[in-house]
């Protein structure tokens, strides 16, 4: 440890590794501090003084551990274990009123200011509720992606697709978590081109000197959910008969881009793998549309509409 580390930073770090070890002795404490056993022991009388409960076990295997008391410790995070609670606790349902949701929200303000910005990053883009089967990321990787985007640090990552590994070149813009799974949304060098790409599938991050800008008006969860939306098999164009604001109400950003036509029309512009699950959520708008593109979202939908006409007809007896 450097020698001009400050008493404060020293007892600081003292109650962290009392945290972390429960069961530490005075003269471990003084090996990792760099200092006496007897000035250790000094740092832990000074935590005491400040109402911070830490309790001495006696015995060969006793030590300094954090003790229960009326007044909270202060809670010691690095930037990885702080995103890797906030992982957790994504990781669930969650609402405006829920608990959980709160706690996480005073934790992070009590957190130091560059651990806070990376944490809250993410807190702020998520969108609820995880799909089943979702894969959580490494921490570790997590926390470097959301970290050089805070910092607008260009990066180079290692991403692995179907066994086979290779670099890119990117500008990190956000880390966003939708329904449970974490993509990190950047500017590819390589394509000249955003791309939205699976964090868990990213294995390495090494910064670059260079920095970025990103868009002004960047919508991080709005980019990653439209652009999940298109690059599949079927390219798709509806015209839907209502003004671009309505129609968001029956079209999810997942599904497509809405851009208006004029004031009384809007059309959708999307892609799938899956026309007949594509047709049947088409039935959500409430007024006429009319499919402009897409051939197999047109037969799709003349199957769906021959089925419920099918259901809907009583047979004579």
């Amino acid at each position: 440890m450097a020698y001009d580390v400050s008493p404060t930073a020293r007892t600081l770090m003292v109650l962290e590794l009392i945290q972390n070890n429960p069961g530490v002795t005075a003269e471990h404490l003084g090996e990792k501090l760099g200092v006496s056993e007897r000035a250790a022991r000094r740092y832990v009388a000074i935590l005491r003084e400040a109402d911070i409960p830490i309790e001495s076990v006696r015995g060969p295997y006793g030590g300094y551990r954090v003790g229960r008391g009326l007044r909270l410790p202060p809670l010691m995070f690095s930037t990885t274990e702080a995103l890797g609670l906030v992982m957790a606790v994504l990781e669930g349902p969650r609402g405006t009123a829920d608990p959980v949701e709160n706690a996480l929200g005073k934790i992070i303000r009590v957190l130091p200011e560059p651990v806070a910005r990376s944490t809250d990053a993410v807190r702020r883009v998520s969108a609820r509720g995880p799909d089943p089967g979702v894969r959580t990321p490494d921490p570790e990787i997590t926390a470097a992606l959301v970290s050089h985007s805070a910092d607008t640090r260009r990066i180079t990552i290692t991403y692995r697709r179907h066994q086979e590994e290779w670099p890119m070149d990117v500008d990190p813009w956000a880390v966003v978590v939708r329904r449970g799974r974490w993509y990190l949304l950047c500017w590819s060098h390589s394509k000249d081109a955003q791309r939205v790409l699976r964090v868990d599938k990213i294995t390495k991050v090494e910064p670059q000197p260079t920095t970025f800008t990103a868009p002004a008006d960047l919508d991080p969860l709005a980019a990653v959910e439209e652009h999940l939306a298109m690059g599949w098999r079927y390219p798709i164009e509806v015209e839907i008969d209502a003004p671009l604001e309505q129609s968001r109400w029956w079209i999810p950003r997942s599904m497509g881009r809405l851009e208006p036509i004029d004031d009384t029309h809007t059309r959708l512009l999307a892609s799938t793998d899956e026309p007949e699950w594509y047709a049947t959520q088409l039935t959500a708008i409430k007024t006429s549309y009319r499919i402009r593109g897409g051939p197999e979202l047109q037969q799709a939908s003349r199957n769906l509409a021959h089925r419920l006409l099918a259901a809907s007809t009583l047979e004579e007896k």
